[in-house]
């Protein structure tokens, strides 16, 4: 079942059980993949891996939000940001530890014969494709990084 017929059924299921909240961020998600299916050059089909990327991109969306108002003393506003992306992370693949990143970013790093900080370039291309989805673009290069400078 692709992604797009899961947020259907899920849409279905909210409506009947007057979940509003839920149903508005399932809403957003749907909105996304039909923007993305509608975009101009696209084929109208929408690959898994981009619907990856269109989810991470929503969750760090909602994470940022939530934590400015949060900081701003918006409680509310930023629990309503919390429960979407709760939502949005159902749809994702299971995110890794940060254990689990090391170990594949220092597989990469014995790979590519990465020396130092000068060799960031090629490390991060090669973890970000491997991990796609999996883990967030800024904690891999700080691991990179971090690892590289040691």
């Amino acid at each position: 079942m692709s992604l797009k017929q899961q947020i259907d059924n899920d849409i279905k299921k909210a409506m009947l059980a007057k979940n509003k909240e839920e149903l508005e961020a399932l809403r957003s998600i749907k909105s996304l993949i039909l923007l993305a299916e509608t975009e101009k050059g696209g084929s109208g089909d929408v690959s898994s891996d981009v619907e990856n990327k269109l989810l991470m991109k929503a969750a760090k969306q909602r994470k940022e939000s939530a934590d400015i108002f949060s900081q701003q003393g918006r409680q509310d506003l930023a629990d309503k940001e919390v429960l979407q992306l709760d939502i949005i992370n159902r749809y994702l693949p299971k995110q890794l530890s940060a254990e689990e990143i090391e170990a594949e970013v220092k597989k990469v790093i014995d790979e590519v014969g990465a020396k130092g900080p000068q060799d960031m370039g090629k490390v991060m291309g090669t973890v970000t494709k491997k991990l796609a989805g999996q883990a967030d673009g800024k904690v891999i290069s700080e691991l990179v990084k971090k690892l590289l400078t040691n």
